[in-house]
C-alpha cells in the first residue's frame, strides 16, 4: 500500500516511523538524529491526535512527543481542506485540498508524526456539528475513524477540539467523533468488515488538549493536567518550539508562517474517557518494552546498542542493531509493535552504514505499453560489511546481485521495465472518482487505502542486503531526477500518464443569451510518435465545429491548443455535459490533467475524465471594461472575461501609471488589501475615480485580533466583521421593496439565488456609516438577519460597493444568477 522507507528523510522520517510523500530528495540522517533513534527504539508507546483540517494540529506538541518522549505519534484530519481558502495561488476544492494534504506531509517531515485522513469533504465552514454529520453520513465519517484508531493503535488519543459552542461544525463533529470511536474502536461488533485489514484496538485514554488561543493572560488553569513542551535537544541543536514553528510553517497556502517559539512552552489537557491521570497525561502508562512479555531480550538488545553508539562512527553500531533486529524477528507476527521496530530498526541499520540505496527512471513519465529505462544505485559509505544480494523489480521479477558493497564503491544496474497495457494512470487515489457529497468516493481497488495521505508509487523496487548473515529488505520508489539551475538537484515520483491528455480551460463553459462560445482544448502527448483525432460528446441539439480536430505529436511533452465552437439549442436552458474523446490507435479515451507546482511541495497532478458543465443562461451587462485588482487565490477575472467582459488585470505596482478613467468598473479581488497593504497607498486615486463618476466594487476582506486590517478604501467608515452565512439556501431577503439593484441590467428573482455553493457569504460588514445602502438580509437557521453582505454607496458622481458575497466561489462554480447580480452590482 505505501513504502515505509522513502525520501525527504529528516529526523523521524529517516527511521521510518513518520509519513512521507514518495518524491523528496533524499537525505542521509545526522549521528544525533541517528542517536535519537536508537534512543526511540525503547519507547512502546503511541498517542494519536485528532482533529479536522490541516492546519488544525498541534505541531509543537507532536513535535514534543516524538521528540521529547520517543512516542509514535499521528495526526488525524478528518478532512484534506479543500473548503478553505488559498493565499497562494488560484486553486480551489479539490486542488486546495492536494496542496493542503501535502503541507502536511511536509509538516510531518519536520515534526516526525505520521499523518492520517478520513473520507470526508471540506465543505466550508459551518456552525453546526450535525450539519457537518448530516452532510458526511455520520457512521461513514466514524467508520473512518474507528478504522484510524485500530490502523494506529494509540495508548492515548488527544482532540484538539472541544463540543462546546460558539465553534467551527467540523471542529465540534472531530471532537464528538473522536469520543465515540474511543468506544466503538475497540468493540469487534462496530464495523466488522474492517477486521480483515486491522484488529479491535482499545484505547488507555482519552484527553482534550485545551486551547490557549482565546484564554485571558491570567485564567486559572489549575483545573487542567500541564506539560511544558519547550524542552531543548542538543543532540538536534534545537528546541521544540522551533521544531514546531517550522513545522506550522508548512501551511503556506494558510498563511500560517509562525515565529520559532523559545523557552517553556505549557500545554493544558482535560481528561474525558478511559483511565484518569492526576497529575501527567502518561501517568500509570508502561510505554518501554517492560510492558510487554516475553521481550527481554528485545529489551536487552536495545539497550546495548544505545550504550554502544559512537557518533564519529556509527557503522560500528550495525552489529548490535542487527541483535536488536534477531530479538524483533523472534516477536510472534500478532505483537503490535513487531513491524514498526522492524521498520525503525532497518531504517537505522541504514543510516549507521550510510547505505543509498534508489531506483531512478530516465524519464520522468510513461505511458501504457510502453517501457522506461531504470537505474539501480546502490552504495555503502561506511566499512560495514554489506552485500547486495537481489533485486525485485515492478512485476516481480527477481534479479539476483550477489555483490559485496565495498565501502564507497557505487554499484549501479540499468534495467528496462515494461509498464503494462492496463497500467493504472497515476492520479490521487481519493480523486480517482469525481467528488460530490460529503465524502470522497472511493474505487473498490482503493478501499484498503482508506485514510491515508497518498497511495503506493507508480513503480517500486525491492533491494535486499545482507548484514552478517541477516537480511533486510528496503523497498525504494522509483523517481525521476533532474537539475534545476537555481534550485539544484530535484525529485519526482515516476508517473503512468495516458498516450494523449485532452485538458479543457475550464470546468464549467457560460453560455449567455444563446451565444455560441469556443471551448479551448489543450491537448498533450503523454509518448512521442503519437497521432490521432479529438472530438467532443455533447448533449442531444448541442452543435460542435467542426465535429472533431486531428493531431499529431513527434515528441512525449509536445501540447498544443484546439478549439471547438459550441452551439447550445435554441431557447436552451438546462444545463448539460461535454466530454472530450481521443481517438488514438483504436481505442477511445478521455483524460484531463491538472498539474500544482509551488517550490514547497513535490509536483503534483490529477488525471480524470476530461468533462465540463454546459451552463445556457441569460445576462444582460451594461459595462464592459472592467478593471481587475487581484487579491491571492481566486478567478473572478477570467469568469468574468469568459462571458464577455474586457477585464485588464491591474496590479498594485501598475496602479500609478494607469488610466483608471478608462475603465467603466474596477472590481478588487477577496483579500487584496489584506494580502497587500500597499493597496492603500493608492487609496485616494482609486476614491477619486469613483468621485468622478467610476465604480469599484471591493471584495471581502478579513478584520480579526490575529490579522487586523490596516487600511481601506471605502469613502465613508466601514468595519468589517467576523459574521457570514454558511447555509448556500438561505433565503436572501432585499433590505427595500424597490431596490434598483435587483431591477436592472438584469430583473432578479428568487431562482437567481438557487444552486449557489458551500455558503452565500463572508466576512460581512459589522459596522458601517448610513451613507451606506444595505441591499439583503439574511442569516442561518435559528440566528437573526445580517445586513452587512453587500453595501452600496454614492460618492461624487460614482459608487462604492463593499460585498462579502462569495463571488468568488460562484463565478468558477458556473452558478447562473451569481453572473446575474454581480453584473448589476458593476453596473450600478
Amino acid at each position: 500500500m505505501r513504502t515505509l522507507l522513502t525520501f525527504g528523510m529528516t529526523l523521524a522520517m529517516s527511521l521510518g516511523i513518520g509519513t512521507t510523500a514518495f518524491a523528496q530528495t533524499p537525505r542521509q540522517p545526522h549521528a544525533g538524529e541517528i542517536a535519537a533513534g536508537l534512543r526511540r527504539l525503547g519507547v512502546t508507546g503511541s498517542v494519536l491526535y485528532v482533529a479536522a483540517h490541516p492546519d488544525d494540529e498541534n505541531t509543537r506538541l507532536l513535535a514534543w512527543l516524538v521528540g521529547e518522549r520517543g512516542l509514535r505519534a499521528g495526526y488525524l484530519s478528518l478532512t484534506r481542506g479543500d473548503g478553505g481558502q488559498n493565499l497562494i495561488g488560484t486553486e480551489q476544492d479539490e486542488l486546495l485540498g492536494l496542496i493542503r494534504t501535502y503541507e502536511l506531509l511536509a509538516a510531518r517531515r519536520v515534526d516526525g508524526a505520521e499523518q492520517y485522513f478520513t473520507r470526508a469533504r471540506d465543505f466550508g465552514y459551518t456552525k453546526s456539528a450535525d450539519e457537518a454529520l448530516r452532510i458526511w453520513g455520520h457512521d461513514a465519517v466514524l467508520a473512518d475513524v474507528v478504522l484510524a484508531i485500530r490502523r494506529f493503535q494509540p495508548d492515548v488519543i488527544v482532540t484538539r477540539f472541544n463540543t462546546k459552542p460558539p465553534n467551527h461544525g467540523h471542529h465540534t463533529a472531530s471532537a464528538l467523533l473522536a469520543a465515540e470511536a474511543f468506544a466503538a474502536a475497540a468493540d469487534p461488533s462496530r464495523f466488522p468488515e474492517q477486521l480483515s485489514l486491522v484488529k479491535p484496538w482499545k484505547a488507555d485514554r482519552l484527553l482534550h488538549n485545551v486551547s490557549t488561543w482565546s484564554l485571558k493572560p491570567d485564567a486559572d488553569m489549575s483545573a487542567y493536567l500541564k506539560v511544558d513542551v519547550g524542552g531543548y535537544d542538543a543532540l538536534l541543536g534545537r528546541s521544540w518550539g522551533e521544531i514546531s514553528a517550522e513545522s506550522r510553517s508548512q501551511h503556506k497556502s494558510q498563511g500560517f508562517g509562525v515565529p520559532a517559539e523559545r523557552g517553556p512552552l505549557l500545554e493544558y489537557f482535560q481528561p474525558l474517557d478511559g483511565t484518569r491521570p492526576k497529575a501527567d497525561v502518561f501517568e500509570g502508562l508502561e510505554l518501554s518494552w517492560r510492558r510487554w512479555k516475553g521481550t527481554e531480550s528485545v529489551a536487552r538488545a536495545v539497550e546495548e546498542a544505545q550504550k554502544g553508539f559512537d557518533a564519529r562512527a556509527p557503522y560500528r553500531s550495525v552489529p548490535a542493531l542487527l541483535k536488536v533486529h534477531e530479538a524483533l524477528s523472534a516477536l510472534p507476527d500478532e505483537h503490535p509493535w513487531k513491524a514498526v521496530k522492524l521498520r525503525e530498526t532497518e531504517a537505522l541499520v541504514a543510516a549507521c552504514a550510510g547505505l543509498f540505496l534508489e531506483a531512478r527512471a530516465a524519464e520522468a513519465t510513461g505511458t501504457p505499453g510502453t517501457s522506461v529505462a531504470v537505474t539501480l544505485h546502490a552504495l555503502n559509505r561506511s566499512p560495514a560489511a554489506l552485500k547486495l544480494v537481489s533485486v525485485t523489480l515492478p512485476g516481480g521479477e527477481r534479479v539476483a546481485v550477489d555483490s559485496v558493497l565495498a565501502e564507497h564503491a557505487p554499484l549501479k544496474l540499468e534495467k528496462k521495465l515494461a509498464l503494462p497495457q492496463d497500467a493504472a494512470v497515476t492520479t490521487p487515489y481519493w480523486l480517482r472518482k469525481p467528488a460530490s457529497g460529503g465524502l470522497f468516493a472511493l474505487d473498490d481497488s482503493d478501499r484498503a487505502l482508506t485514510g491515508l495521505p497518498e497511495a503506493g508509487p507508480a513503480l517500486s523496487v525491492s533491494f535486499v542486503y545482507e548484514a552478517a548473515g541477516r537480511r533486510i529488505t528496503v523497498t525504494r520508489p522509483v523517481v525521476h531526477v533532474w537539475t534545476d539551475p537555481v534550485r539544484g538537484e530535484l525529485y519526482r515520483a515516476f508517473e503512468v500518464v495516458p498516450a494523449v491528455t485532452a485538458t479543457l480551460e475550464r470546468d464549467r463553459v457560460m453560455f449567455p443569451n444563446g451565444a455560441a462560445q469556443s471551448v479551448a482544448v489543450v491537448l498533450g502527448a503523454g509518448r512521442g510518435d503519437v497521432s490521432g483525432k479529438a472530438r467532443l460528446e455533447l448533449p442531444k441539439g448541442w452543435r460542435s465545429e467542426p465535429a472533431e480536430h486531428a493531431f499529431q505529436f513527434a515528441t512525449r511533452g509536445d501540447a498544443r491548443t484546439v478549439h471547438f465552437k459550441v452551439t447550445p439549442p435554441k431557447g436552451a436552458t438546462e444545463k448539460g455535459r461535454l466530454r472530450v474523446v481521443v481517438d488514438v490507435g483504436g481505442r477511445a479515451e478521455s483524460w484531463r490533467v491538472r498539474t500544482v507546482s509551488y517550490e514547497h511541495l513535490p509536483p503534483l497532478a490529477v488525471r480524470q475524465d476530461s468533462e465540463a458543465t454546459l451552463v445556457p443562461f441569460s445576462l444582460a451587462t451594461k459595462v464592459k471594461r472592467l478593471g481587475y485588482i487581484p487579491g491571492p487565490g481566486d478567478k473572478v477575472a477570467e469568469s468574468l472575461a469568459s462571458v464577455g467582459y474586457e477585464v485588464t488585470v491591474l496590479p498594485e505596482e501598475r496602479l500609478d501609471a494607469e488610466k483608471l478613467e478608462r475603465f467603466d468598473a474596477i472590481l478588487v479581488g477577496v483579500r487584496a488589501f489584506n494580502a497587500n497593504p500597499r493597496l492603500a497607498v493608492h487609496r485616494e486615486r482609486l476614491l477619486d475615480y469613483v468621485k468622478q463618476g467610476g465604480r469599484l466594487v471591493v471584495q471581502y476582506n478579513t478584520n480579526s485580533r490575529v490579522g487586523p486590517l490596516s487600511a481601506f478604501v471605502g469613502p465613508y467608515p466601514l468595519e468589517i466583521g467576523r459574521e457570514r452565512v454558511t447555509d448556500e439556501t438561505a433565503v436572501m431577503t432585499p433590505v427595500s421593496a424597490d431596490e434598483p439593484l435587483l431591477r436592472a441590467p438584469n430583473r432578479l428573482t428568487s431562482a437567481d439565488f438557487d444552486g449557489w455553493v458551500q455558503e452565500r457569504g463572508l466576512y460581512f460588514a459589522s459596522k458601517w456609516d448610513d451613507k451606506y445602502r444595505p441591499v439583503f438580509a439574511m442569516n442561518d437557521a435559528g440566528e437573526e438577519p445580517l445586513k452587512g453582505s453587500l453595501l452600496v454607496a454614492r460618492h461624487g458622481k460614482g459608487v462604492f460597493v463593499y460585498t462579502g458575497l462569495a463571488f468568488f466561489r460562484q463565478l468558477p462554480a458556473g452558478v447562473p444568477g451569481a453572473y446575474r447580480l454581480l453584473a448589476n452590482v458593476l453596473a450600478q
